[in-house]
């Protein structure tokens, strides 16, 4: 297996930029603002407006997203971004709003209910296997095609036969207003309040109203007509309630969750999934025995979530896949008193940044930090805990990182097994982050049918119906 660096990556800073050049790279790619020395120290700080440090140490990191947790809330910049489409959700709340929603909401994503749901995911991976299948030897975007499948899983668990819900509709407005709304503006740049209107979020304004008035419609109807078999995301929201209070989600928290859910709960998976088909497409050889893995578990037939345990190897190109490109690049805080990380001094006001994408890359913290070896996570005692973060950690750890992963592995396994991934020569995707770190250009690729080992009699294709 080759253990050279991986080709694509983002080129970062290796001399120090002014406000103006730094805001318009920022709005290009926020990644790509980045300095090269955050790669190879613990901290680096600086002023562009506001002081800010960039942290890539794992105890100065456990500092500040557990030991101090309630003096380092999300930043303003990441609210200011965000709450107009998700408002004061799960991702956005802070204290005790927060709280009471994280209580109400974690029995929804317990380990029953997501093992619950990995049927859909089954019926979702095979459906994509059948659409590459039959594309034959053309090349095709599997970003696009990842998308797909992953939409298709959670629109199929968050508002499953909901009648006044247009997926694709809904998919078009989320991807508007991320393009409109997510770019930096000057203003946050400069700290200036919430309350200084931002151009680019008011051009996001009609697929924001789109998406939240699908999402209240979603919501009513199903308290109106709570839907049939194995309960989804919107119904087991609907029952939740704080365990301590009592207390259930109104209408507007229960949209703005559901949006939460609805945006991240896809494109994350969908750019892992990407971004993993990349990566065996460069390393063949991580690809040929990841395959023997998936044809010797699934002997033909698709991938449920009875097979995680047996599929390690799939599970870590996952985990390697989130180490170089996770999902959401940079984590930021505000600190709301003085303190110090690294024999740095904060004080109050400080935007406190913990740039994942330079954490996972950090030569101080992984042998060969650019190469693509999964192997690096066989042992995942060995990886400490604050130097890996693809789903953020602490009390704020991503809810909805176990359906991810589980999502991840049974779509990822069963392409695999079924089909051989190439590059193409020319189509190189160049990742880009505005708000998730995106492959621009696509993620183009070429397959063909794989050999099949000799299955076994009793094996049998899956079917949604007979699962659920």
């Amino acid at each position: 297996m080759t253990q050279s660096e991986v080709p694509v990556f983002v080129p970062l800073v290796k001399e120090p930029w002014g406000l103006l050049k730094s805001l318009n790279a920022a709005r290009q790619n926020v990644l790509s603002i980045l300095p090269d020395i955050a790669t190879k120290q613990p901290i680096v700080s600086g002023k562009t407006g506001i002081r800010w440090h960039m942290l890539m140490d794992p105890d100065g990191i456990r500092h500040v997203l557990l030991e101090e947790l309630e003096n380092y809330p999300k930043s303003d910049v990441t609210k200011n971004l965000l709450r107009p489409a998700i408002g004061d959700s799960l991702f956005i709340a802070e204290g005790a709003h927060w709280r009471w929603q994280r209580r109400a909401a974690a029995p929804v994503f317990s380990h029953r209910n997501v093992t619950g749901l990995a049927p859909v995911m089954s019926a979702a991976a095979e459906a994509s296997l059948a659409r590459v299948a039959a594309s034959g030897a053309q090349a095709t975007d599997m970003y696009d095609e990842m998308i797909r499948a992953t939409f298709e899983v959670i629109t199929r668990v968050t508002v499953s036969g909901s009648e006044s819900f247009d997926p694709e509709e809904v998919h078009n407005a989320i991807n508007a207003y991320i393009g409109a709304a997510g770019k930096v503006s000057l203003f946050d740049i400069l700290g200036l309040p919430d309350w200084v209107p931002r151009p680019s979020r008011i051009m996001g304004g009609k697929s924001l109203g789109l998406m939240k008035s699908v999402a209240d419609d979603a919501v009513n109807s199903r308290r109106d007509a709570p839907s049939e078999g194995v309960p989804d995301l919107l119904d087991l929201l609907l029952d939740g309630e704080d365990p301590e209070t009592g207390r259930s989600m109104s209408t507007a928290e229960l949209r703005d969750n559901l949006l939460t859910f609805i945006v991240a709960g896809h494109e994350t998976t969908a750019l892992t999934l990407a971004w993993a088909l990349y990566l065996c497409a460069f390393d063949q050889g991580v690809q040929t025995r990841a395959r023997a893995e998936a044809q010797e578990v699934l002997q033909g037939r698709t991938a449920t979530a009875a097979d995680l345990p047996n599929l390690p190897y799939i599970r870590m190109i996952i985990d390697e896949t989130l180490r170089l490109y996770p999902p959401a690049g940079i984590i930021s805080r505000t600190a709301q008193k003085s303190d110090r990380l690294c024999e740095r001094e904060i004080r109050e006001g400080d935007t406190v940044m913990i740039p994942i994408y330079a954490l996972h890359r950090n030569e101080l913290l992984w042998d060969a930090p650019n190469a693509f070896r999964p192997e690096r996570f066989a042992d995942r005692k060995a990886v400490h805990r604050y130097a890996y973060l693809p789903f953020g950690d602490g009390p704020r750890i991503c809810i909805g990182a176990s359906f991810a992963l589980q999502e991840a592995v049974i779509i990822l396994a069963t392409l695999l097994s079924k089909r051989v991934f190439k590059s193409v020569e020319g189509k190189q995707p160049d990742p880009v982050m505005i708000l998730t770190l995106r492959p621009e250009g696509g993620v183009w690729l070429t397959s063909e049918a794989a050999g099949e080992p000799e299955f076994s009699k009793n094996s049998e294709p899956f079917s949604l119906k007979e699962n659920d």
